[in-house]
Formats: structure tokens, C-alpha cells, sequence
């Protein structure tokens, strides 16, 4: 598995795309494999103010139950609808149409705590 390049991830595997202010949040493919086939997410609400690296909801799979965590800080401004309605879509496009909140960013100096594409293949590859 590649990691997209214009993203940045988490440890705990998250990915993170900014446009401007606006992060869009998602789960790493990698992350997905592990999961197995998604069946339930809760997201943070929209409005709620959430920080770098805290549980903001749950993914369950067939497998386990994970806390989901958000790889920056900010306000939630949108949870994606068609991920509620069918959270194998997780599963199906983790980098594309499976993604899972936006937040207006709080601080640039969360990217500090991320990692590039490059780093995060290191991280997968040797765990």
C-alpha cells in the first residue's frame, strides 16, 4: 500500500488533506485493511470543538470496535452523510469518497505533530 503524497497522516492512522483552513479527515487504507469490512462509524458533531490527537468517535467492524481519533484541532464543520448511510464506503475508498469529517483548523502548528506519505510508509511497513 502507497500513501498518497499530498496527504499527511497520524500515527494512529489518519489521514488529513488541507484546503486552506478546512481539514478533511479520513482513515488510511491501511487502517481499513486491519478493520476489515466497516459496518458502523460514529462522528464527531458538527459544531463540536475537538482537539489535536483526541477519541472523537467509534468505527466498529466485523472484526473489533476502534476509537476513532483526529489527527488535527478545530471546530467539525461537515461529517460525511454518505459514509452514515453506508460505512463500508470507508472500506471501498479510504483516500476519496470514504472520507469522514472537515474541521476548521484551530492551529498550523498541528501539522508539526503529522507525518508525510513517505514517514507514514515507514511506520506501516515496519509494523
Amino acid at each position: 500500500m502507497v500513501s498518497p503524497q499530498e496527504l499527511l497522516y497520524s500515527k494512529d492512522h489518519e489521514w488529513v488533506r488541507y484546503d486552506g483552513e478546512i481539514a478533511t479527515v479520513g482513515i488510511t487504507d491501511y487502517a481499513q485493511h486491519a478493520l476489515g469490512d466497516i459496518v458502523f462509524v460514529e462522528l464527531p458533531r458538527v459544531g463540536k470543538t475537538i482537539t489535536q490527537f483526541s477519541n472523537v468517535g467509534v468505527i466498529e467492524s466485523v472484526k473489533s470496535v476502534s476509537d476513532l481519533f483526529t489527527p488535527v484541532g478545530g471546530e467539525v464543520t461537515e461529517i460525511n452523510p454518505a459514509v452514515e448511510a453506508d460505512a463500508g464506503l470507508v472500506n471501498r475508498e479510504a483516500f476519496t469518497e470514504g472520507w469522514l469529517f472537515k474541521v476548521k483548523v484551530s492551529s498550523e502548528a498541528d501539522k508539526a505533530g503529522l507525518l508525510d506519505a513517505s514517514a507514514y510508509d515507514v511506520l506501516t511497513s515496519a509494523g
